[in-house]
């Protein structure tokens, strides 16, 4: 199972859309993640109309009309493994220790906020990935967004994807 993780795409504040690469992964992928800040109502038309299937979850920046179609915190079994989707996790340090103790029954989470790629594991074996931002890159070299592959109970082929500059 091909997975698309995205987070914090800010549309049309940071970007009038999305950017073409990261829209050709779409169809390619079983699940697409986003993980929060969409901010208009458009890009989750878009997500749902274009996705085999979404799991996603509302940001800090996201009002009442994404508020109403999206959990906080969403959670699904994709692979055999355990996933879950949120946007905020806090402050870079401690994060493994507090997501693990906040989601113990998770293999995998997938978080945005900070614009800041990040993928590594707690103590406890939860996986902790933050895709960045495909639209605003913030303090970082490149606009980014991740794929992974998920079978078996097993996460592969993670990799992160650099845009090119708009």
């Amino acid at each position: 199972m091909r997975l698309l993780l995205m987070s914090d795409t800010h549309l049309p504040k940071r970007a009038k859309k999305l950017p073409e690469p990261l829209l050709d992964e779409i169809p390619r992928a079983d699940v697409v993640v986003h993980a929060g800040d969409w901010v208009d109502t458009d890009t989750l038309d878009l997500l749902e109309s274009r996705s085999h299937r979404l799991l996603a979850v509302y940001g800090n920046n996201d009002g009442p009309a994404l508020r109403d179609r999206l959990p906080e915190v969403a959670r699904a079994e994709l692979g055999g493994l355990r996933f879950g989707v949120v946007h905020e996790t806090g402050p870079a340090q401690g994060r493994e220790k507090r997501c693990a103790e906040r989601f113990p029954d998770l293999d995998v989470l997938v978080f945005g906020h900070s614009h800041i790629p990040w993928d590594t594991t707690a103590p406890t074996g939860l996986r902790l990935l933050n895709p960045g931002s495909p639209t605003d890159r913030r303090r970082q070299p490149h606009c980014t967004y991740m794929t992974a592959a998920v079978g078996d109970g097993r996460l592969s082929e993670v990799a992160l994807h650099q845009l090119p500059p708009r």
